[in-house]
């Protein structure tokens, strides 16, 4: 049997030094169906980690979106340095037989 499950995502508060104004980005309910096992066993995590299921999964889902945040910024730099370079050091041998000389 599925549970339903809501949960709710922190207020973050940032503040625009340019405008001097801060920006409040609301909580937001969103309703998950998880296994009753499932459940148990993330009421068992949450506990041990002093959080409760809505607080852990909200962290959790904080830390992938950096991650992937991260991994884009990185990509994207590493993709227009590749771009930029036009020499990378790498001749095409002329033939398999000069490739394969040693």
């Amino acid at each position: 049997m599925g549970y339903t499950f809501l949960l709710t995502l922190p207020i973050i508060r940032t503040h625009n030094r340019a405008a001097h104004t801060y920006v409040l980005d609301m909580k937001t309910n969103i309703t998950l169906k998880l296994d009753s096992e499932i459940l148990r066993q993330a009421r068992i995590i949450a506990a041990e980690e002093g959080s409760s299921i809505s607080g852990l999964l909200a962290s959790k889902l904080q830390e992938l979106v950096r991650q992937r945040k991260s991994y884009a910024r990185s990509k994207s730099r590493a993709l227009a340095r590749l771009r930029n370079c036009t020499d990378h050091g790498w001749v095409r041998p002329a033939s398999r037989d000069e490739l394969h000389e040693r």
